[in-house]
């Protein structure tokens, strides 16, 4: 039989700091609720197929993680942890979906090391310039770029759009999550 825990939707699943960005780092108390909520986000929204290999390359440390790990792991998915983003050649398994800053991503399209596996790039942190959407979907096996934003306080992601192959102007943050 299941152990009775008495874990409540309410109760407290984890502490992570803001950057500080806005001034000093502080802890943000991120309750059972908010995870569960945006991890029924996350499956309803990703293939499974694509939550099956997920690079996880970002500190747990950084409310990032809490996607990378958690989101393909209650979907019965394969975690491929990496050091960092950069080291995505050199990971042994088959990585589909790629969770990332759009400058690492830069990079790694800069030294040709994003593996033929790769079906959608998630990216989020920093602004998505459109031309670097566009060169994602110049790699054959690129089937989606998704544009997300957040503040840690929102539980990693508070908005998400994916980016139209082909389409013009600025990239916008989406919808809400």
């Amino acid at each position: 039989a299941n152990p009775v825990s008495g874990v409540r939707a309410e109760n407290l699943a984890y502490v992570i700091y803001t950057s500080g960005s806005t001034g000093r780092p502080k802890g943000v108390a991120i309750a059972h609720r908010s995870a569960a909520v945006f991890l029924e986000w996350a499956q309803r929204t990703f293939a499974r197929g694509e939550l099956e290999g997920m690079l996880a390359s970002t500190s747990i440390c950084f409310d990032l993680s809490v996607f990378e790990l958690f989101a393909p792991l209650s979907s019965g998915g394969l975690v491929l942890l990496a050091e960092n983003a950069l080291e995505l050649g050199q990971v042994p398994g088959v990585v589909r979906l790629v969770n990332t800053v759009p400058s690492a991503m830069a990079e790694l399209l800069r030294l040709q090391a994003v593996p033929a596996s790769v079906q959608r790039v998630n990216l989020a942190g920093e602004p998505l310039p459109r031309p670097l959407a566009q060169q994602l979907y110049e790699l054959e096996q690129v089937q989606q770029v998704t544009n997300l934003y957040g503040p840690t306080e929102a539980t990693t992601y508070a908005t998400w759009g994916d980016v139209e192959r082909e389409a013009e102007g600025a990239v916008t943050i989406g919808r809400p999550v």
